[in-house]
């Protein structure tokens, strides 16, 4: 009781807290005899004795002792002590001691790891890690409605996405077959839905997204009947929100396939269900109408909407649209208007001094030089190219219809660009004036307003001077055409055209070597000019470097695949590297550009010739008999191919229109009277000769084989044609006897007048043996009794070389001969030295 306090009747709330409690006194528990009694007995598992402290709840009862606390639980204490081992000295029992075979719990709540089933021994387990990896979750069925439903979906979701990637890949074929398949999937979507009850839950976003990728896919192949039907299926689902736009779509179609008034009706259908708040859609589709009605030569309605649309939402486009409807109805005002609103319309994009770096921020220049090539700035310089080239072309266009003479026509459009945002535009729109003057082959004014370029800035001052070099050039003026070459190169070194122009200017005076510099340096400064490198070919050429040349032919036909001209240099200089076959090989190449070459097919056919092919080269030469029937060289080889081979018949067709094209040349009419004498058709071979004789009645060989016909054939005339034939073969040797004297009269020194005199020698000799071969052919006449063809062939050609039996020497076609001269002008693609 001593430790009993009595509450006061006026008890202090902050009283006691300084008291010590001798409950916590370790050092008296021997002493203690409630410690000492729970030890030995059950009172270790009565529950806890709340102390007294003041300010509590408990504050005025007095504490219970232990002895109370037993006599209440006496007897359930000594059931229990009978039954469970003491594991400690405090007579309670040990956290986790074993009772009865199960590990008692740590608290009240049964924590993780323990089990009422664990026995003696086992171990501490609390993650139960000793059992092994956690059995796999159990998978969904997918045999649910719903799971199906899912899975179906996705895989058209999928089909979709592989069916926009391979558009996107350009592979339209597979496209379109995964958009099939996607429908196809659908519809069995569906089906599911509606065979599981759940008809009203459709996804109407999944059907709209496949069949309109469907259409799309079917237009993009062409397939535009099958695109309709499946847009109409859209279209009249009254289902699909925003259908209508796809009338758009489909007037599209029309459009394609030239049906102009339905894609009108469709164009406007889709325009009055579009609503006013979509203003950039509808400006489209109306521009779309203004096209159908260019299309359909209906120029005023197109008129009426270009208007329209320059009124509520001006574009370059539109407007260049309209200039061309004023231009086709011819109204020169209006024309006017329309160029003054093109050259105001907006761009919206940035000045290009925002791209400039301020010289003192550091920060500032990197921002700079990130964005300077961005995405964007290329998408606004390309915006502002296009504005150019639209108006470029308006103001060429108009120019001469707006005024009396395209000069001044040039002139307003001139003073309206230069008044406008566009003023750099001005400068290209004079030179664009000279060129007007050169297609109109007026020479001196073109030269003249390029002249008024020389004292403007750098730029435009070595255009014109490049120009008007070129000019020059053309005109064989070669001294001008340097000198405005050098003037080029002042203004601005690095323009190669200038220095191609240098370069030929150079060639011309046949310096190769100081030429070759210039299209070297013209190449250093622009490697993709093709002009210098093609020059560069030509000029090693000339030097006779003539793997050097190849190495540049090759480089440009790896630019320019398809080009015709270098082709043929590639053939050209494989042949004079004496390797027909690699030559024949470039030609077979280049008639797969141009296959009605006949330059290039009398080349092939010459290569087969002398490579022996004769049945390729008769090909070949037919061909291009075919396509150019005036060519003497092919005509030639194909009559002598017909004679050899023992066709004279078809041989006289090609020397009779060798007749037409030359007729003062008597050897292709000997060739036609020739051809009938050796077919054996004399009668006409005598008519050809007497026809000959009277437009060539000095012609020895003509008067020769009448003489020999008459004779074989016992006609009267022969005495005639033998007279006549003494008279010019006479006037002939008194001619000739008459040249070489007034040679010999003409000749210095005594070796000249010795050589001289054994010409005359020979000659004279060569004329007697003449006139003895002709007597001994004339006595060995056969009577007129006897047949013409026991005459012998060899005796007939004693006297007259028939060019028929003589070996020919191959023929140069056209091509060949361009080739020799090598024409700088004609072949060098420095032509193209304009600006566009």
């Amino acid at each position: 009781m001593e430790h009993v306090h009595l509450a006061a009747e006026e008890d202090d709330l902050y009283s006691g807290y300084n008291d010590y409690n001798p409950t916590f006194d370790s050092e008296e528990l021997d002493n203690d005899a409630g410690f000492q009694q729970a030890v030995r007995t059950s009172h270790g598992r009565r529950p806890p004795i709340t102390a007294k402290f003041p300010g509590t709840a408990i504050g005025g009862r007095a504490l219970g002792t232990s002895f109370g606390v037993e006599s209440r639980f006496g007897s359930e204490s000594r059931l229990l002590k009978s039954r469970m081992p003491m594991a400690s000295s405090m007579g309670r029992p040990m956290t986790g001691a074993v009772q009865d075979g199960a590990a008692r719990p740590m608290t009240a709540v049964r924590a993780a790891g323990y089990s009422s089933a664990m026995t003696r021994g086992s171990t501490f387990d609390p993650l139960g890690q000793s059992k092994g990896p956690a059995p796999p979750l159990e998978g969904k069925s997918e045999d649910t409605p719903d799971e199906k439903v899912k899975i179906l979906e996705k895989k058209v979701n999928d089909l979709i996405e592989e069916s926009c990637l391979a558009h996107g890949h350009g592979d339209l074929q597979l496209s379109l077959d995964r958009a099939k398949e996607a429908g196809r999937k659908e519809r069995a979507l569906v089906r599911q839905r509606e065979q599981s009850g759940n008809a009203d839950h459709i996804n109407l976003d999944l059907t709209y997204s496949v069949l309109f990728n469907l259409a799309t896919q079917y237009a993009n192949n062409d397939m535009y009947a099958e695109a309709l039907n499946t847009y109409q299926v859209i279209v009249k689902n009254k289902m699909f929100s925003n259908a209508g736009r796809l009338k758009v779509n489909m007037a599209n179609i029309y459009f394609k396939q030239k049906n102009y008034p339905k894609a009108i009706k469709l164009y406007r259908m889709a325009l009055d269900q579009i609503s006013n708040s979509h203003k950039e859609m509808r400006i489209k589709i109306m521009q779309n109408i203004g096209v159908v009605f260019i299309r359909m030569g209906q120029y005023s309605d197109a008129i009426t909407s270009f208007e329209h649309i320059m009124s509520e939402s001006p574009n370059i486009k539109t407007g260049f649209n309209l200039i061309l409807c004023y231009y086709a109805i011819g109204d020169r005002e209006r024309m006017k208007k329309a160029f003054q609103k093109l050259i105001c319309v907006p761009l919206g994009i940035d000045e290009e001094d925002k791209y400039i770096p301020p010289n003192d921020d550091t920060h500032a220049n990197l921002v700079i030089e990130a964005i300077k090539n961005d995405k964007l700035h290329q998408m606004e310089r390309e915006r502002k190219a296009l504005a150019e080239k639209f108006i470029m072309t308006s103001a060429k266009l108009i120019a001469p219809a707006i005024e009396a003479t395209f000069a001044a026509g040039f002139d307003w459009c001139v003073d309206m660009v230069k008044s406008s945002q566009y003023v750099e535009l001005a400068n290209d729109l004079e030179i664009n004036k000279a060129i007007t003057y050169l297609r109109q082959r007026d020479f001196n004014q073109a030269v003249e307003t390029l002249k008024t370029f020389e004292k403007k800035d750098s730029r435009v001052k070595s255009a014109a001077a490049t120009n008007l070099s070129f000019l020059y050039f053309l005109e064989k003026d070669y001294d001008q055409a340097d000198r405005y070459a050098d003037l080029a190169m002042t203004a601005d070194r690095y323009n190669p055209a200038a220095l191609i122009n240098k370069g030929n200017t150079v060639f011309v005076k046949k310096d190769y070597e100081k030429a070759a510099e210039f299209y070297k340096e013209a190449l250093r400064n622009d490697s993709s000019c093709t002009e210098a490198l093609y020059n560069l070919g030509l000029t090693y050429k000339r030097l006779g470097r003539l793997e050097e040349s190849l190495d540049c032919f090759l480089k440009l036909h790896a630019i320019l695949r398809n080009s015709a001209q270098v082709m043929w240099q590639l053939a050209n200089l494989f042949e004079m590297l004496e390797d027909p076959h690699q030559a024949i090989e470039w030609l077979m190449q280049l008639i797969t550009v141009t296959p009605t070459d006949p330059q290039v097919l009398a080349k092939l056919g010459e290569l087969y010739d002398s490579e022996g092919d004769k049945s390729q080269a008769f090909q070949y030469y037919q061909e291009s008999f075919r396509y150019f029937p005036s060519n003497i060289d092919v005509i030639e080889w194909l009559g002598a191919y017909y004679i050899d081979t023992q066709f004279c018949e078809k041989a006289i067709q090609y020397f009779e229109r060798a007749t037409l094209i030359q007729p003062t040349q008597v050897k292709w009419q000997l060739m036609v009277a020739s051809c009938y004498r050796r077919s054996g058709n004399y009668q006409k071979a005598l008519e050809t000769y007497k026809d000959i004789h009277r437009k060539f009645p000095e012609n020895v060989e003509c008067l020769r084989f009448l003489v020999r016909l008459c004779t074989d054939m016992g006609m009267k005339e022969v005495q005639d044609y033998a007279t006549k034939l003494k008279k010019v073969e006479k006037m002939k040797e008194i001619r000739e006897q008459r040249v070489k004297s007034a040679r010999e009269g003409s000749a210095r020194g005594t070796r000249r007048e010795g050589s001289a005199s054994s010409d005359s020698g020979h000659s004279s000799h060569g004329t007697s043996a003449k006139g003895e071969r002709l007597s001994a052919k004339m006595r060995a006449l056969p009577g007129s009794n006897e047949p013409y063809e026991a005459s012998s062939q060899r005796d007939i050609d004693a006297s007259y070389v028939d060019p028929l039996g003589a070996p020919m020497e191959r023929p140069k076609t056209a091509a060949k001969k361009r080739n020799e001269d090598d024409d700088f002008a004609d072949e060098e693609l420095g032509d193209d030295l304009l600006p566009e």
